[in-house]
This record gives C-alpha cells, structure tokens and sequence, in this order.
C-alpha cells in the first residue's frame, strides 16, 4: 500500500458518511456463531480465587499480569504472588500451592499518601512477571515507587535484595507496560516517573551498557500505550499505539505502531545519542478494509507470538476503531518479512512546524545507512563510532514513511456494530486431531470469549473466518458483582497441554476450555454442523473431543459443516 494511501485519517465526520457504505455493503455480512453455549454449562468451570483450600476466605486479587511456566501458572495481583499447579485441580476451584506476600513499607505508602495518591493506589501491584535463569523476575508498583526483585519458582523465596523498578516497571498499576528478557538483558517498555510523562524503551540488567529512548521527543514517543513486545532475529520489536504527530488535524489521532531496535545497539557517541538507543525506527501498522475510502482499526489491542503459518513467520493483531466512531474491531495480520522491509525504505520528515510530513529523497539520506545493526568487521562494527551525521538523522528520523501492510491486503475477522469491544487474543495454529487447524479465540470487554475457525484461502496469503462460538467467561456467582471493571479481560492464555484457555480478570481466573463438545453428544448433525475442529462424531455414536494424534475413527467437516438429510434433526438430543 502505498504511503500517500495512508496519509488521510478519517475524522469523526466521515465516520457517519461511512455508515451509507456500511448498507452498501463496504463490511461483509457478520453471522452469528454456529453454536450458542448456555450460561449454566459456563457456571461449572474452575475458577482461582486466591484461596489454598475451599474453606479458606475468598480474596480481594486485584490480578495484573499472568505467566505459564510448563505446568505451573504465576499469577501477580496486588500485594500477593500465586503459584497454581495446573495439573492438580479438583472440582470447580483451582487452589495455590505456594503464596508469596510483597507489600509495600511503610514509608513508601507515606510518601505515596503525601503526593496525594488513595489508599488503595499505595500499594504493590505486581507489573512485571517473567521467567528468568531458572527464576523469576517480578516488578511492582510498590506505592508508586517501583521495586523489582528475584524469587525461585518453586518456593517463591526472595533470592538477592530488591533493585529500582524506574524504567522497568510503571508506578500507576493502570498505565500498560511490556517486558521480556533478550540475550541476558531486560528490555522494557514503560514510564519512568511518578507523572508519566516519561514514556521510554530500556534495556538493563545485561552485559551490555543501559539505553533508553530519547526523552520528551514527541518524534519518539507521544502518549504510547504499549501492547507487547517481542524478538525476532537480531532486533526487539515493540507493538503499540499512540497519538499521530504526522496528521494535521485539530483532534488527536491515535495510531498504531511497531517500533525496533537492535539487540547488538550500544549507543551513541558522546556528542550525540549518548547511552540511547542509535536504531530505534517505528512505522505505522495498516489494519483496514480497502475500498475507495479505506477504513481503518486504528486501535491496537492485543498481539499474538510471531507464529509459523504456511511458510511464513507472522504476527497477528487485534485492532479496533475509536470510541468515537463506528464501533469494530478486527484481526490483521502482518508477515514479519513485509514489517521488516519497511524499515529499509524512506524515511518520513517534517521539515518545519507548519509543513507536511513528507519522504526523505534517497540523496538525503547519509551513509551508512541510519537505523541499521552494527555489524562485525565493518567499518562501522560499533554503534558508538557512528558519524555524527548518521546519528543526528536517526535522532530527528525516527518515522518511516511507508506504512506495514497486512497480509492478503483486508482484515482475517472484522465484527462491527457490536455490544462489545474486542481486547484480548490468542492463536491455536495446531488445532484438531491433526494439527493443522487454526483457532481464534478473542476477549470482549465483557468477559466473553468468541471463537473463529481460519480456512486459508489458495492464495496463500487470505483467510475468510467462520464464527463458530460465542462463550461466557466471567462468572458473576463465583468471581464477584458483575459490573463492567470486574468483567475487565485482563489477559487470555491458551493452555495447550489441557486444551483449555485461561481467563485473568480483576477478582478472578476462570479456565475455560477451548471446545463443548459434548453439548453436541447425542446429535450427530449438531455435531457436523458445528464445524469444530475440536470436536467429531465417534464410533459409540457421540460427539467427542479429538486429542491430537486420536486413532479413534471419527466423522468430522470443518470445511463446509454439511449435513445430509437423512440424519434428521435434534429436537430434544441436545444437551444443556
């Protein structure tokens, strides 16, 4: 696609003129799932609570990042680290087998108190959650005062003494940040000060030296919320949105983004871009629907891993429109080949404060080439002996020009005019007995779960979706009072061993598994039609789950879910 393409944002206007094209049939027509899960089969799943046994009392959680490790599942809420065995479960609770208490002093809370924070808001709320030479890592808020310490996975005991959580960790347990370990370094996105206002990129804790971006460089960063992040070859790549510096218009756009820099960067000379990061680029993530006015998510929600799909390394996105306009959401998909080629193209500039953004000519551009890895045996084998000109130019160039596109040019999944925002996502690229089947399952803003089956298409590159379940997954009975923050999906984790997903919200965990098929058990229509891939009519005549490897025969047409007539209907055969 090409860049002047993308250099119009639609204002709130347009979006009502865009409604006309919704009759015409600019969105394709959204069926309802195939099948509907009653909410009493959703009441009986397990749920985690915060409690060792069932006469324990419930717990305030306040749950904030999730990690599996194998067989074990962490979970960082306020104050408190879970570890919950995966495997011993019994009954409709999942229990802990170790629980580790991280409060914050008193002195901290004072102080947080004192710069006129609530009570509830001086608190430790676990941010940062990550495995790490055989241990874990966890940061928190510690009463706006971040603190990041090590503790062993098995026993959850404290191992060495507590480090700075600044650039690490956010202060507010609401602002987003990512993090992950790369070649023995942390790598984090986040803010680094009480107001958040200091936005940055950061690499610590490793052999190599501490970068950061450039601070209060609205060419840099400007408002980012930070979604994921992630390696691949030998850059970091981080997923985010953020408000458009590129477009004029009198109202704020928010755009989304993926930005990278080198695992090898070591910084700047001491002129220029000391001890910043000297290949920090972004580009601008293109998930919309073409036509002769495109319309675009312009949200950035969630990502998946950069997963292997029919020869190509890609990585999913959930997008959605802004609160002001149209209500969607959409899946795109990006081949990470395509993303990083765009960073070897043009650069997009401002030349004055009033003037348009617009490429930078080739001849512009100074040798060698701004942005790249340092490499080896170069004349250049260090980013520190950079020409200043190079540096200079990545410092006030940090934008490409061209905009990411999204594989097969339209939106794997759209849904529009929904009750619901879509939030949270994760990918099953092994679906089914033989493993080759792919699963969506995406989170709402209400604690629902929705289900897609992907049928690739021959060219390789497009997918149509089908839109096989709709799933409660907040449980109101056993979680707490229902109302939109409790119903808040804080994460969504597929478990592929159990085959189930699991649901964080703020007072509860709720397992959900990725297929009913014994709703269908008595019906061998039903069982066809729903077109699960999970899910087939086996010889005792019932529709059961199909692990992978199964060499129990079964029937099964996820293609196209036909039924023939002569297996009749199934009035009375379902179950509930």
């Amino acid at each position: 696609m090409c860049a002047a393409a993308m250099t119009t944002v639609a204002p709130p206007l347009a979006f009502l003129l865009l409604l006309l094209q919704l009759a015409d049939g600019s969105f394709p027509e959204e069926p309802g799932p195939l099948s509907y899960v009653p909410v009493e089969v959703v009441r009986r799943y397990p749920v985690f609570l915060g409690r060792a046994h069932r006469s324990a009392q419930k717990q305030e959680l306040y749950i904030q990042t999730v990690l599996q490790v194998n067989r074990t599942l962490y979970i960082g809420a306020r104050d408190d680290l879970y570890r919950v065995e995966l495997d011993n479960m019994v009954g409709e609770e999942m229990f802990y087998s170790k629980k580790r208490t991280w409060e914050s002093n008193k002195n901290d809370i004072r102080v947080c108190r004192m710069k006129g924070k609530h009570e509830g808001e001086c608190r430790n709320f676990i941010k940062v959650l990550l495995s790490q030479h055989g241990g874990l890592f966890v940061c928190g808020t510690n009463a706006f005062n971040p603190l990041c310490t090590n503790y062993t996975r098995d026993t959850l005991e404290v191992v060495g003494e507590p480090i700075s959580g600044m650039a690490r960790c956010p202060y507010d347990p609401r602002h987003a940040n990512v993090a992950l370990f790369a070649d023995g370094s942390l790598f984090t996105g986040t803010v680094t000060d009480f107001l958040a206002i200091d936005a940055v990129i950061y690499r610590s804790l490793g052999d190599s030296p501490a970068l950061r971006t450039v601070k209060h460089d609205s060419k840099w960063f400007r408002e980012p919320y930070f979604v994921s992040a992630m390696e691949w070859g030998p850059h970091i790549y981080f997923f985010f949105r953020e408000m458009a510096m590129e477009f004029h218009h009198l109202e704020k756009v928010m755009v989304s983004r993926v930005a990278r820099v080198c695992k090898s960067d070591l910084g700047g000379s001491q002129r220029v871009l000391e001890k910043q990061w000297t290949t920090f680029l972004k580009a601008r993530l293109n998930c919309s629907i073409p036509g002769d006015s495109h319309f675009y998510f312009n949200l950035l929600h969630a990502t998946s891993d950069i997963i292997h799909m029919q020869g190509r390394d890609v990585i999913l996105g959930l997008f959605s429109t802004p609160p002001n306009s149209i209500p969607g959401s959409a899946v795109c998909v990006f081949d990470m080949q395509q993303l990083a080629h765009v960073f070897e193209g043009r650069f997009k500039e401002q030349k004055s404060p009033e003037s348009i953004w617009t490429p930078v000519p080739d001849e512009a551009v100074p040798k060698p080439r701004p942005g790249g890895c340092a490499v080896q045996g170069s004349r250049f084998s260090s980013s520190t002996t950079l020409p200043d000109e190079v540096l200079n130019f990545v410092k006030t160039h940090p934008l490409m020009d061209e905009t990411v596109p999204l594989l097969g040019h339209r939106p794997w999944v759209v849904k529009t005019m929904g009750r619901y925002q879509l939030t949270a996502m994760v990918v099953d690229t092994e679906a089914g007995p033989h493993k080759n089947r792919t699963v969506l399952f995406l989170g709402s803003t209400r604690g629902t779960i929705l289900k897609f089956l992907m049928i690739p298409s021959g060219d390789s590159v497009s997918h149509s979706s089908v839109f096989l379940e709709e799933v409660e997954g907040f449980n109101p009975e056993k979680c707490s009072e229902d109302s939109p923050q409790a119903r808040q999906l804080l994460s969504l984790t597929l478990d592929r061993t159990s085959h189930t997903l699991l649901l964080a919200f703020p007072s509860c965990l709720v397992r959900v598994p990725t297929s009913r098929c014994h709703l269908h058990s008595r019906c061998m229509k039903s069982c066809l039609a729903s077109r699960d891939p999970y899910c087939g009519w086996t010889k005792g005549s019932t529709c059961s789950f199909l692990r992978p490897g199964t060499r129990i025969p079964f029937q099964q047409d996820v293609e196209y879910g036909n039924t023939s007539s002569h297996l009749g209907d199934c009035d009375g055969k379902l179950l509930h």
